[in-house]
This record gives structure tokens, sequence and C-alpha cells, in this order.
């Protein structure tokens, strides 16, 4: 009997069925203390401990905390002094990001280009969010305004896990081309973002970025949302994408209007999505 291969499509339909979490791109303990601090009841020291239990993630934060990205500090050696200095949800966002850079790595050349780039453009999001809420005086909102900028598109970077899975295993011949990628990505992105930050039980505010960040309908009402657009929208004026737009004109968007910002701010936002270099640690 001549087995028929499965239409790509199909095949990641399949690999999202049942539960999401087994797709590889959170880091329980980085989630968890996303939800912990939610509550805002959190102590300190449960904070120290659920770090610490796992000693590479501890060791990955410590050096996030002592990496150029936060230049200007003066060394961190512990899990405590972090907190101390830099608060909590500081720490817990480092958290994030220190494993989240561990994940956006692929053996296959079209998708570690991909993940790559996706990346660059998450980070360079998140700084310009956390920016974008302390000049417009959201400063309540700079810790979720960076986490929200970070996980923005985490939609696409389980895509491209699924896409990695099938390769590896050898269940299509599907040959990976950028055209192809960005048809999968734009088309599901949205929604497999929202449903995976679901459940992950993370907080309502970072589901709601991750469905309706690119909707021509959305809430200006929502803070954290308009600053994680107008971030993104700055991230693909300049290049920094997986989809460049250099025709977007930022000071004429809802976003920009929402924030009451002005064309020389936006000129400051656009360079420090441009000089968010990547993360080594």
């Amino acid at each position: 009997m001549i087995r028929t291969e499965k239409p790509l499509m199909e095949l990641i339909k399949e690999h999202l069925k049942g539960d999401l979490q087994d797709l590889p791109v959170f880091n329980t303990v980085a989630v968890k203390l996303q939800q912990m601090l939610a509550h805002r009841d959190f102590r300190m020291d449960a904070v120290i401990e659920m770090i610490s239990e796992d000693q590479s993630l501890a060791s990955q934060v410590l050096k996030v905390a002592n990496s150029s990205y936060y230049a200007g500090l003066s060394s961190i050696a512990t899990i405590k002094d972090a907190i101390v200095r830099l608060g909590a949800q500081e720490v817990a966002n480092m958290v994030m990001l220190a494993s989240q850079y561990e994940l956006y790595r692929s053996e296959n050349e079209y998708l570690n280009d991909s993940m790559q780039k996706l990346w660059l453009h998450s980070l360079a999001c998140a700084t310009g969010a956390k920016w974008l809420a302390k000049k417009t005086g959201y400063v309540n909102l700079v810790s979720e305004s960076f986490m929200g900028g970070l996980l923005h598109d985490i939609g696409q970077l389980a895509l491209l896990k699924v896409l990695d899975d099938i390769n590896r295993k050898g269940e299509s011949k599907a040959a990976f081309s950028d055209t192809l990628i960005s048809e999968i990505l734009d088309r599901m992105h949205e929604d497999v973002g929202y449903q995976l930050m679901k459940s992950w039980s993370l907080p309502e505010a970072y589901c709601s970025i991750a469905i309706n960040h690119h909707k021509e309908d959305f809430d200006g009402n929502d803070i954290l949302l308009v600053i994680v657009r107008l971030s993104d929208k700055a991230c693909k004026k300049i290049g920094k994408s997986l989809h460049p737009d250099f025709s977007i004109s930022l000071v004429s968007s809802p976003e920009a209007q929402y924030l009451g910002i002005k064309e020389m701010a936006l000129a400051e936002l656009e360079i420090t999505v441009e000089d968010a270099g990547d993360l080594q640690i």
C-alpha cells in the first residue's frame, strides 16, 4: 500500500492538538514566577527558592544581571542581591529572558534563521515597550511592557518549534523557505500564541497582547497593548522584524495618538529599538 504524505498544514494542526504545554517554548520556573507575581502576595524567600532550585537557570539569570544589557549595575553575585537591587518583578523578567534566549535555535538553516530574527525582534520590541512606558508616564507598566513585548510573538516561536519537530522526524518532505515559513506564521501565530498563553495560565494582559497585536480593531484603552503595538511597529519600520515594513508612519498611527507621543519622541523610540542588541550570556 502506498503511503501518502500528509499536507504540512494538517501536520502542524495535529502537533498543536492536546496539551500545548508540551511545546518547548517556556521554562516552567519562568512561567510560575510570572503567575506568582501576578497575585502580588508573594514572599521574596519563595521567589529566591524557586529560582535557586534550578542551578543552571540561576546561573543564567546572574549572567543576564551582569551583562551589558543591564549596563551600569555593579556586580550582582546572588539571586537575593538581584531582587534587593532590582525588585522581584524585574528578576522574574530576567528569568524569562534568560530561559527564552536558549529556545530560539534549530539545526535547520531556514528555521534557525527565522528563530534568530524572531529573537532579535522580540528583544527589541521588549526594550522599546519598556522605554515607551517610561517615556509616556506609565511607570507602573514598565515591567509588564517589557514582558508583553518579549512574549507578543510567542505563537511564532511555537509554530517554528512545531516545524522543527516535523522536520527532525521526517514527517514532511516540504522544503522550508522564507516564503513558506512567513505564510504559516502570518496565518496562525496570533491564535496559537493566545491558546498557548491560556494553557500556561499567564496573566490575561499578555493573552490579550498575543491575540490583538496585529488586529485593526483594538481597544485603545488597553494601554499595555497599545505600548507593545507601537514598539512592534517601530521594530518593523527600522527592519528589525521577520516582516519589515519601512513605509510605516509611526506619527500617524492610532497607537501614537492614543499615547499622545510626538514625532521627536518617536524618533527616539526608533533609535532605542535599533540599538537593542542581542543578549550575550
